[in-house]
């Protein structure tokens, strides 16, 4: 493969604007992968239908070029181009997903939904890529649907480069119109197309070469931007061939940057034991791969994102890949709730611990502190972010509890700073109201708002703080027809106190079967979070009250049975479906004082301490402290 040219991409974009769909025509098209074969194959990433984990493919594509690199042809006298694909998350919470990839590729397709135009998240990733220098190619995609204006929508992707400090060359990007999901793109929208061509000969015509043949004779210089784990070969690095050629039994010197960590300059050694290059979705174990291509290897206990692996001592390490410091902070414990241990295989901490241990081999967007013997502080990007690691664990059969999540609060130069966001809502000209009334007071300001027919644009800023327990309230207020977007903007001084609904719990003082004759009394009280037929015990959070305070109530107590028949009494129950919980929205209404308790079947919420006297003891403590 060393003789074949290369060209590296990533793909970006918001979330749901269509990238994968593209990406897996593209597969399609060039022959590398089966009809209905998907590069989101991860369990969670098919239910939610969201890029979680960034991957690799490549595809293989008859050149124009008559480049003496491309010496390797397909049969039919064309020589063949390698385009390796990086394809990255599009939700803001795995953003240190992205920003390492586009240290490592050549230029980016920016793919926007030629409906709702450029979107935050948009923003985010193609300022990062205008820092580094890459040259984006722009994609227009879903200009199938009714209401796309595919013209507008150049014009906004426009101004947004512009507004992000886009030199000229940046700004003069092509545009390729494309409907990922029928397969097609056009250079102009009155164009015939019946494939993507049109798209993959500008990748050819606009991406530089990244296999010149001075780099393959040099010491090799490969640089990790992405993590895997074997458990035959261990921890594993896909990374960048920057110069040089690597190859299977080489030693090897691993070097980190000064300013990479506090290990600053350190340097050890290595023997890498297999190398891997991409064809399609797939691993294909290599015999080498040389300067500019994308490569995964294994062998070298402890590599981690951002090190500088060589096979000279003295060659100077690439430069350091920063990722985004985590926002949001909670706590993992071991779940000792009266039902705890019933369904999980794996409840005691220091299976907890090894689960947590083994995530951070991957997940570079967490931190966990494991000072504490039997809790973990963990520290992650956001809310979705948490969410996902929790799903990941329950699914393997763990059983967990957490805390409510708490945002990350710096001090620098004696003042206190807080993560802030900025907020995109896309809404129905009717619910604009309640939208700026909910956010105001928690700490929001607007900064733009934008009509187009009946649909309003709002944009705002505030702290990530007055986010927490928003969304399923956005979800409400706009009766789920509204679209909710947020970017974390960086660290600002901390605003002031932020008032949100003030909800109580509904605690059950009972242990045993929740009843339907409880709950359809309960029910006028505030929102249920269970069902008739659910377990319950002393302490156990079974809805929330609408007036805000704290109310204990039975919700296992049976209908008092007479002989007397009075029509008044044998009224028929009309129970309101129940709010259940999912971890999501565990983590946005669970209080100060309770736990989200998380387990293979179920997810429920209950207090810290589990009877009236414990709680009433505990606030007392807090009061006198």
């Amino acid at each position: 493969m060393c003789g074949m040219e290369i060209r590296n991409i990533a793909i970006i974009a918001h979330v749901d604007h269509g990238k994968t769909t593209l990406t897996d025509a593209m597969l399609r098209q060039t022959g590398v992968t089966k009809e209905g074969v998907s590069m989101d194959s991860n369990t969670l990433e098919l239910e939610r239908g969201i890029t979680i984990y960034s991957k690799n493919a490549a595809i293989f594509y008859p050149s124009t070029s008559t480049s003496a690199m491309s010496s390797v042809s397909n049969g039919s006298g064309r020589p063949v181009t390698k385009i390796n694909i990086v394809d990255t998350p599009g939700h803001a919470d795995f953003g240190s997903e992205v920003e390492r990839v586009l240290r490592s590729i050549d230029s980016v397709l920016l793919v926007v939904d030629a409906q709702e135009g450029p979107m935050p998240q948009t923003r985010f990733v193609l300022k990062k890529s205008l820092e580094l220098g890459l040259k984006p190619i722009v994609i227009i995609n879903k200009i199938d649907k009714a209401a796309a204006d595919p013209a507008q929508c150049a014009e906004q992707v426009l101004e947004l480069f512009l507004e992000l400090g886009a030199d000229d060359s940046q700004a003069n990007f092509p545009i390729v119109y494309a409907n990922g999901r029928a397969g097609i793109a056009k250079k102009k929208l009155a164009d015939e197309s019946k494939d993507l061509t049109p798209l993959l000969d500008t990748i050819l015509e606009h991406v530089p070469s990244a296999s010149l043949p001075e780099l393959s004779s040099r010491p090799l210089r490969f640089q990790p931007f992405n993590l895997a784990y074997d458990n035959f070969l261990g921890r594993m690095a896909v990374g960048r061939v920057y110069e040089g050629v690597v190859r299977p039994g080489m030693q090897v010197f691993v070097k980190k940057d000064g300013d990479a960590s506090a290990q600053a300059g350190e340097i050890s050694s290595g023997k890498i034991t297999k190398v891997f290059t991409f064809r399609g979705l797939e691993r294909i174990e290599a015999e080498e791969a040389g300067a500019g291509d994308i490569a995964l290897i294994a062998g070298l206990e402890g590599i981690d994102i951002g090190v500088t692996v060589t096979t000279d001592k003295e060659a100077l390490p690439l430069p350091a890949i920063a990722v985004d410091e985590p926002t949001i902070a909670l706590t993992f414990l071991v779940n000792n709730s009266p039902l705890g241990g019933r369904e999980g295989k794996f409840v005691t901490s220091r299976q907890i611990r090894e689960y947590l241990e083994r995530e951070l081999q991957v997940n570079v967007g967490l931190r966990v502190d494991f000072t504490s013997a039997d809790s973990f502080r963990v520290y992650g990007r956001g809310e979705l972010h948490i969410a996902i690691l929790l799903e990941n664990m329950r699914r393997a059969g763990y059983e967990v509890q957490v805390s409510q999540p708490q945002v990350i609060i710096r001090t620098e130069n004696g003042v206190r700073l807080e993560p802030f966001e900025e907020v995109i809502v896309d809404t129905p000209a009717e619910f604009q109201g309640v939208i700026i009334e909910r956010l105001g007071p928690r700490g929001f300001v607007m900064k733009n708002i934008f009509q187009k027919g009946d649909l309003v644009r709002l944009s705002f800023e505030g702290p990530t703080r007055g986010l927490l327990g928003y969304r399923n309230q956005f979800v409400i207020d706009t009766k789920g027809e509204g679209i909710f977007s947020s970017r974390v903007l960086g660290f600002r001084p901390m605003v002031g106190e932020i008032y949100k609904r003030a909800v109580g719990s509904m605690i059950s003082m009972a242990a045993g079967k929740a009843l339907g004759f409880a709950l359809w009394g309960l029910q006028e009280r505030g929102t249920l979070y269970i069902s008739p037929g659910t377990e319950v015990y002393i302490g156990m959070v079974i809805g929330n009250t609408s007036k805000g305070e704290e109310m204990s109530v039975n919700p296992t107590k049976g209908k008092q049975l007479t002989n007397v028949r009075a029509a008044a009494s044998d009224e028929a129950i009309d129970l309101v479906p129940p709010f259940k919980l999912t971890i999501e929205r565990g983590l946005e209404v669970v209080a100060e004082d309770e736990y989200l308790e998380v387990t293979p079947q179920s997810v429920r919420l209950r207090k810290q301490n589990l009877t009236e006297a414990e709680r009433t003891k505990a606030k007392r403590q807090k009061t006198y402290d």
